[in-house]
Formats: structure tokens, C-alpha cells, sequence
């Protein structure tokens, strides 16, 4: 899957049928920016754009930026599958959670 980052920050984009435009937003943060182009090229410039500027707009008044996602991950699963994952991970000589990051790391490239 292809996505636009820049600083690790991601886009969430879609297309406004209306505006006939590209629309953007940074994901993964709670502060709404917005960014827009008529082409590929000119959104990746209007979402770096908008990343710099969210950024020193945040040192500029000292709130600290957002960031998008903090690393840490809860997820709710069956106690089998829990237990299955684990045995996994023991017989990989890997800790649980270095297991799944692993296979997390493997699965989104």
C-alpha cells in the first residue's frame, strides 16, 4: 500500500468531487490540519507545507506538536490466540512482543 509521509507524519487523502481536488489531512493526531492540490505532486508539496507549518507553529508557541502514534499498541484477542502467539514467539526464541513487532514490521512493507 502506498502512502504519503513526510517527518514521520502520514496523510489521510481522498478525493473532493466538489472542489474537484485532492484533500488531505495529517492522521493519527487529535489537531485538524488540512492540506489540498489539484495533482499528485502538488498535494505532497501542500502536505509537507503543512507539516512544517504545524510544526513551528507548535514550537512558535511552545504547545508540543502532536505526535501521530506513540508505539505503544493494545490489541484485544481470544485467550487461544493469545496463547498460540505466545508459543510462537517462545519457540522463535523471541519475547511476545518482539514477536508480533516483527511480524507487524514484515507485513507492512
Amino acid at each position: 500500500m502506498g502512502m504519503m509521509t513526510y517527518k514521520g507524519y502520514a496523510a489521510r487523502i481522498e478525493y473532493s468531487e466538489e472542489d474537484e481536488c485532492f484533500v488531505g489531512h495529517i492522521a493519527g493526531i487529535r489537531d485538524v490540519v488540512g492540506f489540498h492540490g489539484d495533482s499528485v505532486s502538488e498535494l505532497k508539496t501542500a502536505f509537507e507545507e503543512a507539516v512544517d507549518d504545524y510544526l513551528a507553529v507548535a514550537e512558535k508557541t511552545g504547545r508540543p506538536a502532536q505526535k501521530p502514534y506513540s508505539g505503544n499498541m493494545r490489541l484485544r484477542i481470544s485467550p487461544e490466540t493469545h496463547a498460540r502467539a505466545a508459543m510462537y514467539a517462545e519457540a522463535s526464541g523471541k519475547s511476545l512482543n518482539t514477536w508480533v513487532a516483527d511480524l507487524l514490521e514484515t507485513h507492512t512493507h
